[in-house]
């Protein structure tokens, strides 16, 4: 192998599996990642961990801080609103622009994606419930011929996976029952896409991505108050 690429191989393998750590909460926010203990991890030079970190940085999973390295984000509702404003803006236009092009193996495909979401519902599994449900997304707007807006995107439902992690286990709140609507509401989606209702179809995703953005912050709103209620029982013990 050519060792540029067997280098951007193990860099990119590496990214994967620290992403993945992190959305699975195996370092949780505010965890410090230290070049030096990874390399060790992987069993690699610092390097490829050094490149890992300054992607997770620009997706927004990590903040490289000086004299401390990479430290996990915070769960935060400015990051909220940012990511999923973004997705607002950025989904429907490239679901317009794709609906024209999408075919009959297209919707198979969504139509198998659905059933994979059934079993990934039914087991409670957050990790490939995740994967699909981003999936699904980039699988929508496949054909909008966009690749740039494609690729922020990407990075965008990247970023929602950690937060949608915390809405779905949010018990006091949706709960696992957030999954259920999501896959009524991709259903939805398909459909609307299938009859080439183009204009219905981008509104309904916006409206899509809206829900889950508010369930967020009421998530993220309870989340802080028991953490605080926690701390005051604390102190008062």
């Amino acid at each position: 192998m050519n060792p540029l690429l067997k280098h951007r191989t193990l860099s990119a393998a590496i990214l994967d599996q620290l992403r993945r750590a992190i959305l699975d909460g195996t370092y949780p926010a505010g965890a410090q990642l230290r070049q030096d203990a990874l390399a060790a991890t992987f069993n690699v030079s610092r390097i490829p961990i050094r490149e890992a970190l300054f992607q997770l940085d620009a997706e927004g999973l990590v903040r490289i801080v000086p004299q401390k390295g990479a430290i996990v984000s915070e769960l935060s509702a400015d990051e909220i609103n940012d990511v999923f404003g973004l997705r607002m803006l950025l989904e429907p236009r490239l679901l317009a622009r794709s609906i024209p092009h999408l075919d009959t193996g297209d919707f198979a495909r969504f139509d198998d994606m659905q059933q994979q979401m059934v079993a990934a519902t039914a087991a409670q599994d957050l990790s490939r419930w995740g994967q699909l449900n981003a999936e699904f997304h980039m699988a929508l707007y496949g054909h909008a011929g966009q690749p740039r807006s494609l690729s922020i995107v990407h990075s965008l439902l990247q970023s929602s996976d950690r937060y949608t992690r915390v809405q779905l286990s949010d018990t006091a709140g949706s709960g696992m029952a957030g999954m259920q609507r999501a896959f009524e509401e991709h259903a939805t989606l398909i459909d609307l896409s299938r009859a080439g209702e183009t204009a219905r179809a981008c509104v309904f995703l916006e409206e899509h991505i809206r829900t889950v953005h508010d369930d967020l912050l009421r998530a993220l709103e309870r989340g802080a108050r028991e953490a605080a209620r926690l701390q005051e029982a604390g102190a008062a013990s």
